[in-house]
């Protein structure tokens, strides 16, 4: 009887049991796009069941239980469990997993685990680059990185940008390396479309040592977007257009005060006054105000992207074009790209990926930052003079540079195209256990073409940029080169402790290439239409031609070890050898070996996981690296120089070639010397991160050119120089910290915010063979501003110190002469220090007046979000740094700033700005007057977004819908007197020197994103 109810009770719970079971289906789709998600895995808690969505999303499990966990993931993004209540279908939405997408970081030859990684390594996001939606991609790394400075040449269109990594360390280039999805790539960020792109990687130490010879500088690793495996295809556009503006303008004289302090400045010197009348001037002509104008710049990018099982594709072009905000129809940039990538899996062990980039330029441009640009002109022209004025014949007399601004412009006639592909073809081979063959071969192909016209063109008497006859240059660059990468990967686990990876490969790189140059005059009818060599007639020695060519090789060997035990204690070690055809027998090969290590405190067992430190990672490195980026064959004389030689029967003379620059068969590569020590640390559960550093980074064999040798060997003659030599060296050392936070406070609301800041000091250790390099240029025909000297900042500024202004005759007689400055002293001029005390003002006088190099540079990012709106900023500041104002032209009759107008005028009037005077004085000598702070705060992007519900955008079959709003370079918070702040050519000796810098424009944009 028991035994019977026993089975009937079994019956009845086997019969509710069975009751309870359902067939669960559903689809699965990504949140942020709202597509299908093919391959995603969904598993029974358990692990009993189990199967992965079909190229819809669509899933089916049979025969689930009440109460069971269905856990459905996919890498990249967070896994979601979901408890089966009833028999109603699923709709699951991931979200994507930024942790997860950030744990791989790309190191070079290679990836590695973000939490392994050993070296100070700084990554850029997809999500910062769309946020700042940047023309030039450089601009990404604006305030992002800590350590990493980036300055324009110049707000003309389409203008590259310098990048510095840790300060400048040479006298030479000091650009950093780049590599695009492995293969060096010689095109400047500028040319790469920044929405092709899925991270910017930055090396900032040892971790560079295996790109050897070409790592000194940094290496900048730009990673290219690729299609998804198992995805529909996905159709992207984004797109905006804008108006620009010039952020600043200089404060200059009206017409009024011009004439004003004109009449003073004659009368001071005793002269007749040049405006007899100036009651009828009213504000006259602001030049300015002529010159600078309000643009359109319209960038459009569509791509598409998708794959199946085992391929994965991604197409892309994009076109920019942006108008200069000065001569729009003169100065004007369009770049065109197109980019195609295909990952494929031939067979379970043989891969193959392709990628190829096409992008071509078209510029126009004008003079925009030297002595006699049209900035130049229009600061330093006379306001009384009418903008209809092109001959100037007859106008006050400015001197035989300044020329009507709007005239330069008419006559300004120039383009460049360059047309470029690129592309990269990689086969991996998992040919044994735990063994991998990866061979690439990556290659570069421009075409530059360019036409400058000079029209015949009256100025005005004696003006330098006065042509009598028309002319028309012409020139065709094509450069090449390839670079063939194959290295072997061991990967593998012992005792379930010991991880090691070991890499061994090589690389070819060849570069090559040549150029050729004509000029002729007599272009027919005076007209750009016809400047070409072919209809023009002129004859003599005005028509030239040039050309060059030159090729390059480097072979390369390199070796990386891998090490760490437990995942708590790393090691790696790298060693490359280079050998190159830039140098001579002598010093063709070099070693440049590196280490890294590290401890990952939070992986040991004493470590408090329960606490708020989520993560901490102590780590240091210390290696040599390589600096080859000189002039091509400098331990070879060529025959570039110039003689006149004695020929023939009745010795006549002949002009011919001649030794050029000295040879030196000693030269070698410069070798940087990293040292970094730092830490990595994230608390609460990894909302916020911090990463610290202290680098020191010392640069040794600097590549220093004409290094004064005996005149005995024939470097005073024409085209003749001395060689160059290693011969100098350069610390820079520094701190770095950056610190982030984000939080989702709910659905609705998330944030994020980060700040970085780093601090440089800058110093040349050691010149041989002469005390001092010197560069740069200020004025007209005085000495170089800017040296490199032992004990002292790279190129820091070299000048007279002064000391207020002389009140009256006492104190003149009072102070040492200063007569061999150009002018004996009056009440009213510079007084400057005799720092010597030799009773002379003289040039041994001269010192250290201002630093171009900033002590810290920083970077402040926020974002928001809430329900549909997004919102973000960038920010970025230098701090500490020197420029000098170089765009007042040292002549009597030209505008001045309006700070003349607190100038000198009697005793007690001014301490600060000399008295205005026709007559010679020293005041115009290089001295700290010239010499203003540059420090800024810039806010470089705020933009507002808003996502249109799927509920709406569904419906026409549109996946996302955003619209935006952008401003770039909101305003700058600067004392600097200057167009821009960031003026710098970039140059090592002779950069922080503003000739009248082309100010960055202000931009207001419209933009959509559209996802099908």
């Amino acid at each position: 009887m028991k035994s019977k109810i026993l089975i009937l009770i079994f019956g009845f719970m086997s019969l509710f049991t069975f009751a309870q079971e359902y067939d669960i289906e559903g689809v699965v789709y990504e949140s942020s796009t709202g597509m299908p998600m093919p391959g995603v895995n969904v598993v029974l808690a358990d692990n009993s069941k189990g199967t992965s969505t079909d190229f819809d999303g669509k899933f089916m499990l049979n025969g689930i239980s009440k109460g069971s966990e269905i856990v459905f993931s996919y890498i990249g993004f967070q896994s979601k469990t979901i408890t089966i209540q009833n028999g109603e279908a699923l709709t699951i939405n991931l979200e994507e997993d930024t942790n997860a997408l950030e744990e791989v970081v790309v190191i070079g030859y290679g990836a590695q685990k973000k939490k392994e990684v050993t070296g100070a390594v700084a990554t850029v996001g997809v999500e910062t680059i769309e946020n700042l939606d940047p023309v030039n991609v450089a601009q990404s790394l604006q305030g992002t990185t800590s350590g990493v400075n980036v300055t324009p040449t110049g707000g003309t269109p389409g203008a590259e940008a310098n990048i510095r990594i840790r300060g400048v360390s040479t006298n030479g280039q000091n650009k950093p390396l780049i590599i695009l999805d492995g293969f060096q790539y010689e095109g400047g960020l500028n040319s790469i479309n920044p929405q092709d792109i899925e991270t910017i990687t930055v090396l900032k130490d040892a971790q560079a040592a295996i790109y050897g010879t070409i790592g000194a500088n940094g290496v900048i690793l730009v990673t290219t977007k690729k299609g998804r495996r198992d995805q529909a295809p996905k159709i992207s556009y984004q797109g905006y257009t804008g108006i620009q503006e010039t952020t600043r303008k200089l404060s200059l004289l009206n017409a009024t005060e011009y004439a004003l302090l004109l009449n003073e400045s004659y009368a001071n010197a005793g002269q007749t006054l040049p405006f007899s009348n100036v009651a009828g001037l009213g504000t006259g002509t602001n030049w300015q105000d002529e010159v600078f104008e309000t643009t359109n710049v319209t960038s459009h990018n569509l791509s598409v992207s998708g794959g199946s099982e085992k391929i994965s594709y991604s197409l892309s072009g994009s076109l920019l074009d942006q108008e200069g905000i000065i001569a729009p129809d003169k100065a004007n940039f369009q770049r065109g790209t197109a980019s195609i990538t295909l990952d494929a899996d031939i067979t379970d062990k043989f891969r193959m990926s392709t990628k190829f980039f096409y992008n071509s330029t078209t510029s126009r441009g004008i003079n925009s930052f030297s002595l006699g640009s049209v900035l130049f002109n229009a600061a330093n022209i006379a306001p009384t003079i009418a903008t209809d004025q092109y001959n100037l014949d007859g106008t006050i007399n400015l001197g035989n540079e300044v020329v009507n601004p709007l005239a330069q412009i008419d006559n300004t006639y120039n383009k460049y195209i360059t047309n470029r592909l690129s592309g990269t073809v990689q086969a991996t081979l998992e040919y044994a256990k735990n063994l991998e063959l990866q061979g690439r071969i990556g290659f570069n192909t421009s075409n530059t073409k360019n036409r400058d016209f000079s029209p015949s063109y009256y100025y005005g008497a004696n003006k330098i940029y006065t042509n009598s006859i028309s002319s028309v240059t012409l020139g065709k660059i094509n450069d090449n080169d390839y670079t063939f990468d194959i290295f072997n990967t061991y990967q593998n686990t012992f005792a379930d402790a010991h991880n090691v990876t070991f890499l061994l490969g090589m690389t070819v790189y060849e570069t090559n290439g040549e150029g050729l140059y004509g000029s002729r005059t007599g272009v027919q009818a005076n007209s750009w239409d016809f400047a070409d060599l072919s209809s023009a007639n002129g004859v003599g020695e005005e028509q030239t031609n040039s050309s060059y060519a030159y090729l390059l090789r480097r072979l390369s060997y390199f070796t990386r070890l891998q090490y760490n035990y437990k995942g708590k204690y790393l090691l790696s070690a790298m060693l490359r050898r280079d050998s190159s055809t830039r140098f001579g027998p002598n010093n063709r090969v070099a070693y440049f070996p590196s280490a890294t290590a590290g401890w990952l405190i939070s992986e040991e067992d004493f470590f408090n996981e329960e606490g708020f430190v989520s993560s901490l990672k102590l780590r240091g490195s210390y290696g040599v690296l390589g600096n080859d980026q000189i002039v091509d064959y400098g331990y070879v004389s060529l025959l570039n120089g110039e003689a006149t030689y004695v020929l023939g029967a009745d010795q006549s003379l002949v002009n011919g070639n001649a030794l050029g620059t000295l040879a030196n068969p000693d030269l070698q590569w410069e070798e940087a010397k990293k040292f970094d020590v730092g830490v990595d640390m994230s608390f609460w559960n990894d909302k916020m991160s911090v990463t610290a550093d202290y680098f020191i980074n010392n640069r040794d064999n600097l590549l220093i050119s004409n290094i004064p040798v005996s005149g005995i060997l024939g470097v005073g003659a024409p085209g003749a120089a001395s060689p160059t030599k290693n011969a100098g060296a350069v610390r820079n050392a520094g701190l770095e910290f950056a610190i982030n936070y984000a939080e989702n406070i709910s659905d609705d609301f998330s944030f994020s915010v980060g700040y970085n800041i780093s601090t440089l000091k800058n110093e040349v250790t050691e010149v041989n063979g002469t005390e001092f390099v010197e560069g740069g240029a200020f004025g007209i025909g005085q000495l170089a501003p800017s040296r490199m000297e032992e004990g002292m900042p790279l190129g820091y500024f070299y000048g007279y110190v002064t000391d207020g202004i002389f009140q009256n005759q006492a104190e003149v007689d009072a102070h040492p002469s200063q007569q061999a400055l150009g002018a004996a002293a009056h009440p009213g001029d510079i007084r400057f220090k005799d720092l010597n005390g030799d009773g002379i003002v003289n040039s041994d006088d001269r010192t250290m007046i201002g630093n171009p190099i900033p002590d810290v540079t920083m970077g402040f990012n926020l974002t928001i979000n809430y329900k549909n709106f997004d919102f973000a900023t960038y920010t970025y500041a230098n701090l500490g740094n020197d420029i000098v104002r170089n765009f007042e032209r040292d002549q009597p009759n030209v505008n001045k700033m309006s700070y003349w107008l607190d100038r000198w005028t009697g005793p007690g009037t001014s301490n600060t700005v000399p008295r205005v005077t026709t007559a010679a004085t020293s005041n115009k000598v290089f001295s700290d007057f010239f010499v203003e702070d540059g420090s800024f705060a810039r806010i470089q992007t705020m933009s507002l977004g808003y996502t249109i519900p799927k509920l709406f955008t569904e419906k026409v079959g549109i996946d996302k819908f955003r619209i935006y709003g952008k401003v770039d370079n909101v305003y700058t918070f600067t004392n600097y007197s200057g167009y821009d702040p960031t003026a710098s050519t970039g140059a090592p000796i002779g950069g922080g020197i503003d000739l009248g810098f082309y100010p960055l424009p202000r931009t207001y944009m419209l933009g959509v994103n559209v996802e099908f």
